[in-house]
C-alpha cells in the first residue's frame, strides 16, 4: 500500500454564520465542509488537482448547533483508475455534555486530472487493511454497480468506465 494519506479530519466550532433562521447549521454549509473535506483528501492521496463527481446517499441525521465542535472526516474506501470513492461523516459534539452525534455522511467520487490538459490521471491504489474498510469498499463497489445502472437508463449509449 501507497504511504499516501488516505484519511482526513476537520475540526472546528460551528459559528453563527453558519446558520440558518432556525438556528441550526443549514445543508448547504454542511455540503460546502463535506466537499473541502473529500477535496483534501482525494489530493493527499493522488497528489493530483481533483474534481468532485458525485455525492450520493447524503443523509441528513441529526441538528448541527452553534458552538458545536464539528468532525468532519473524509477516508478512501475505494479506488477506480483515475477515481476515488470516499467516506464522508459529520460528526457534531456538545462540549457541554461532551455527546457526539452523526449529523451527515455520504458517499463522494472524486476523479485526479493532470496538470497540462485536464485530462483524468491515474491514482494510487487503495487496499483496505481491516473488516470494516473491507465493508466499506464493498459499499463503494455496490454504489459505483448502481450508479452505472443509472447512467444506462437515462443513456443508454453511456459506456462503463473506471
Amino acid at each position: 500500500m501507497s504511504g499516501k494519506q488516505h484519511e482526513v479530519t476537520f475540526r472546528f466550532l460551528a459559528q453563527p454564520t453558519d446558520v440558518n433562521f432556525g438556528g441550526k447549521v443549514h445543508g448547504g454549509m454542511a455540503m460546502k465542509w463535506i466537499d473541502q473535506a473529500g477535496y483534501a483528501c482525494a489530493v493527499a492521496w493522488s497528489g493530483a488537482y481533483c474534481v468532485t463527481v458525485s455525492v450520493s446517499g447524503i443523509q441528513f441525521v441529526a441538528p448541527i448547533l452553534i458552538g458545536d465542535l464539528v468532525t468532519v472526516r473524509a477516508r478512501l474506501i475505494h479506488t477506480g483508475t483515475s477515481s476515488m470513492h470516499l467516506a464522508v461523516d459529520v460528526l457534531a459534539r456538545d462540549l457541554r455534555k461532551g455527546e457526539q452525534r452523526l449529523a451527515t455522511s455520504c458517499v463522494m467520487v472524486f476523479v485526479a486530472l493532470d496538470a497540462p490538459d485536464g485530462r483524468p490521471t491515474p491514482v494510487p491504489h487503495w487496499e483496505p487493511r481491516d473488516d470494516n474498510e473491507r465493508r466499506l469498499q464493498r459499499q463503494a463497489r455496490e454504489l459505483l454497480e448502481l450508479s452505472k445502472g443509472m447512467e444506462r437508463l437515462v443513456d443508454p449509449g453511456v459506456a462503463d468506465s473506471d
